[in-house]
């Protein structure tokens, strides 16, 4: 499968359509393969018993009904996660037996309203389930693994490299043409390639901070002419906040910055997150009148990062994402 064929930029469902449905739910999945998404993004993470869960984040009191079941009250604790203290619920605390019992919320009730009819009324799944989905389609869709907090799962026993080379090779995804895999650490990949795991690899870069396995490299660092050159020998692309992809002058206007041609010019991929239609999301020279809920000029912002010759991108919406793309690819 050629990801990155005639339909580039190619538009991968995040969380699946999560701006439709709970994220990370069956149902969000497919209406995303329905609305024609050329991929999916799950983000992974591990129960007790070494299972790969589909959640945002190891803490799923946002994301589930875990905080309202009193058999797991006595679960709730404090961890500090990649250096952030953190409350609440996480899978690693779970065996995956209990946490099919959970059911996903939608983490954005003030926003997505709509989405709010099929709160709580499904299971959360795991990577395997996903996998079992993609590969029932008449049509190739490929899946975008985030892989989420590697270095503190490989700290408490539950190193997501082992456990990934396992479920792909179950699976029979092993090498597999549809398999992207994303970390913010860029460790992970030497990891995956010791495990003998192939597939197109892309570094996940923050518009800020530091990566935690590499503390002494920031992002920033990465995203010059000579650290974009370096990452070429390690991955095979970049994945980046919209933060870094457009700028806003003060006039209000919003532009394209340079980094796209300057990724490909380094010899790398480029993605983009995340496309979301809503007035909260979109940069602020996008942003239409109403509440935060509505939708603001998605149409120009999506346009003009599809129109950067950008390789990829991220949208809650695919529908709205391959519809500006479409118009893109039609004569004027």
């Amino acid at each position: 499968m050629n990801l990155l064929g005639p339909d580039a930029p190619i538009v991968i469902a995040h969380r699946g359509a999560s701006g439709y449905h709970p994220e990370h739910t069956h149902s969000a999945y497919r209406v995303a393969i329905e609305h024609g998404a050329d991929a999916v993004e799950p983000d992974l993470v591990a129960s007790r018993d070494g299972v790969l869960v589909i959640r945002h984040e190891n803490e799923m009191s946002k994301s589930t009904d875990v905080a309202e079941r009193p058999e797991f009250a006595d679960r709730r604790t404090t961890k500090s996660i990649d250096g952030v203290s953190r409350t609440g619920w996480f899978t690693e605390d779970f065996t995956w037996a209990e946490l099919s019992t959970l059911r996903a919320t939608e983490p954005l009730p003030g926003i997505r309203f709509a989405s709010l009819v099929h709160s709580g009324t499904e299971p959360i799944i795991r990577l395997e389930d996903l996998l079992a989905l993609l590969d029932e389609q008449e049509r190739q869709v490929g899946a975008v693994l985030e892989i989420k907090h590697a270095s503190y799962f490989a700290g408490i026993g539950l190193p997501l490299d082992v456990l990934l080379a396992g479920a792909l090779e179950t699976a029979g995804w092993t090498g597999d043409p549809r398999l992207t895999i994303e970390s913010f650490e860029l460790t992970f990949f030497d990891k995956l390639r010791e495990r003998g795991v192939a597939g197109r690899f892309i570094y996940l870069i923050e518009p800020k901070g530091v990566p935690f396995d590499r503390p002494h490299a920031s992002y920033a660092s990465a995203l010059t002419d000579e650290g974009l050159r370096e990452l070429r020998g390690h991955v095979h692309g970049i994945s980046v906040s919209k933060k870094l992809l457009l700028q806003q002058g003060g006039d209000g206007v919003v532009s394209s910055t340079d980094l796209v041609e300057r990724a490909h010019a380094a010899g790398l991929l480029i993605y983009g997150w995340t496309l979301r239609a809503e007035n909260k999301f979109l940069t602020g020279g996008h942003q239409g009148g109403g509440a935060a809920s509505d939708h603001g000029d998605w149409p120009t912002e999506f346009g003009l990062i599809l129109a950067s010759g950008i390789d990829g991108v991220f949208s809650d919406h695919p529908d709205l994402a391959l519809e500006v793309r479409r118009n893109l690819a039609t004569p004027a």
